[in-house]
């Protein structure tokens, strides 16, 4: 496996992703593909040789091999790093389509035309495309756990297996070769698996609340509009009845000092004329 080519192909994945998905790819390289690559494979890769087994029957000891590691766990950590990955080439494949749908566009209809705003955001279809892939990845991790727990069980490797499968003689005694070495990279594997299937499952938790989220608020603004409009539409005219009534302290109001002592001072003449002219406005007094 070209793993230089492997590592190109998924750091195109590293411009859609998330935060989430930018921390599971660092995940996958360092403690998964790094270890798998640099001590993993040295670690197993004398495991048929080291089995030892106290008998010299002729296929007894590739037998017994057989029975207890029916999948070796490096071709099983390979599978499962290959197929883990896989889903991530969706998004980029998808975000391809977009580019080729994007050009075609701008070819037909001129540069100053979009198709899409953002080729790589995620809306609409590359949304959903994103939200499948992280389901089955974390499918696959699940899947894989479970395969490698039940042959193994647990994840445990003895320092001795004993072993009664035809054409062995009897019950033999076969040993593992570096068996705690080997135990402490199957839990590490482990633990990066598990670590990896929180990161996807916090990515879908991410991605659903966002866009419940948008949905809210998209449904609230139309709301907040018609209800400003209501209240201006009902509320005018009250305001302007308001504005014209007049106020208890306008209507109350005491006349002034001033106006209080002019009308003291006017002759007593004066006011005789101001009431006949107010009885009789037709009335001349000459």
């Amino acid at each position: 496996m070209d793993w230089k080519t492997f590592q190109a192909l998924l750091s195109g994945v590293n411009k859609y992703s998330t935060a989430f998905g930018r921390i599971w790819l660092s995940v996958v390289f360092v403690f998964r593909v790094m270890v798998y690559v640099v001590a993993a494979e040295r670690v197993w890769g004398d495991e048929q040789k080291d089995f030892d087994c106290n008998t010299k029957q002729p296929g007894c000891a590739n037998v017994c091999y057989d029975h207890y590691f029916p999948i070796s766990h490096i071709r099983l950590w390979a599978l499962q790093l290959i197929f883990v990955t896989c889903p991530s080439f969706m998004v980029v494949m998808h975000v391809a389509y977009r580019d080729d749908r994007e050009r075609k566009y701008k070819a037909k209809f001129g540069d100053n035309n979009k198709l899409y705003n953002n080729t790589g955001k995620k809306h609409g279809g590359l949304w959903w495309t994103y939200l499948i892939s992280l389901f089955v990845k974390t499918g696959i991790e699940v899947g894989f756990l479970y395969i490698l727990h039940h042959i193994y069980d647990s994840f445990y490797l003895p320092r001795l297996v004993k072993c009664s499968v035809s054409p062995c003689p009897n019950v033999v005694d076969c040993y593992i070769g570096h068996p705690t070495e080997k135990k402490v990279f199957s839990y590490f594997m482990v633990g990066a698996s598990g670590l990896c299937i929180v990161l996807n499952i916090c990515e879908i938790i991410y991605l659903v609340s966002k866009r419940i989220a948008r949905i809210v608020n998209k449904i609230k603004r139309p709301n907040r509009n018609n209800t400003v409009r209501h209240n201006d539409y009902n509320d005018e005219p009250f305001d302007n009845c308001i504005d014209t009534m007049p106020t208890r302290s306008q209507k109350e109001k005491p006349p002034s000092f001033r106006s209080a002592v002019m009308s003291s001072n006017r002759p007593s003449g004066l006011k005789l004329e101001e009431k006949i002219r107010a009885s009789a406005p037709n009335l001349s007094i000459s």
